[in-house]
């Protein structure tokens, strides 16, 4: 039985860190710990307000771990040369908004196709794979495929809201599983990512297309009562258990 991966991305410890200007908790014995837990890659987002991770944490990271780094970045040059630099496995283009919390929904790739092409180029020949950071749409789904992206993860956000709220989320959980199914169809890798929980992930490992998980959030706020370690097994055995009634 093939599982999906799980991602644990850790800008969350570096808001810790960062929220009494410290030197700790480290982003990077995070990072360590999540691969010593059984976590299958490490997702850290380099915001351009570095209003949690830092350069720094991502070049000590990479030099750190054995598990793959996806980089989450905004489409700027400066970002697109620092991921050149480092050299990561992947890099997920997300949109990002000073004023915004967290990143709200997808890149809009009909809109910014133009500001998008050149840098998927630029990664994509210094052997770095690029993933786009999408709602679930047939439309931006097509175009991810046509301007060279490798994979595409799903804005999951709508979804976990609803079941966090015990709310009726089937509508936005078949937007999903509908795009899912197209990603894979025409190609594209098919990660999953943003607000999911132990709930939520449930349903979200039926969807057999799903290759990865990305969870962040989540696992850092429950380890403060459960520890990382139990976080990270508890997602794992979830994903199993549900793969298993396939």
């Amino acid at each position: 039985m093939n599982l999906p991966r799980l991602g644990v991305n850790i800008d969350h410890v570096a808001t810790l860190r960062n929220a009494r200007g410290e030197n700790y908790p480290s982003p990077v014995q995070a990072a360590l710990s999540c691969e010593k837990y059984g976590a299958d890659g490490i997702t850290a987002h380099l915001r351009e307000d570095r209003r949690h991770i830092r350069d720094t944490d991502v070049r000590d990271i990479i030099k750190n771990i054995k598990i793959p780094l996806n980089f989450e970045m905004a489409p700027t040059n400066e970002m697109v040369e620092i991921a050149i630099n480092i050299n990561p496995n992947a890099c997920c283009i997300v949109p990002e908004k000073r004023e915004e919390v967290t990143t709200e929904g997808g890149i809009d790739i009909k809109k910014n196709q133009d500001l998008l092409l050149p840098k998927i180029e630029k990664i994509k020949k210094n052997n770095i794979l690029v993933s786009l950071f999408i709602d679930a749409s047939a439309e931006q789904i097509k175009l991810a495929k046509e301007i060279g992206a490798d994979i595409v993860e799903i804005h999951t956000g709508e979804y976990c809201r609803k079941i966090n709220n015990l709310e009726d989320g089937q509508n936005e959980f078949e937007r999903i599983k509908e795009a899912a199914i197209f990603a894979d169809e025409i190609g594209l890798e098919l990660h999953l990512g943003h607000g999911i929980t132990f709930d939520s992930v449930k349903e979200l490992s039926k969807i057999k297309e799903v290759k990865e998980f990305n969870i962040g959030h989540f696992i850092i706020s429950e380890s403060v009562f459960i520890g990382l370690q139990n976080s990270i097994k508890k997602f794992k055995e979830i994903i199993q258990e549900e793969r298993k009634n396939l």
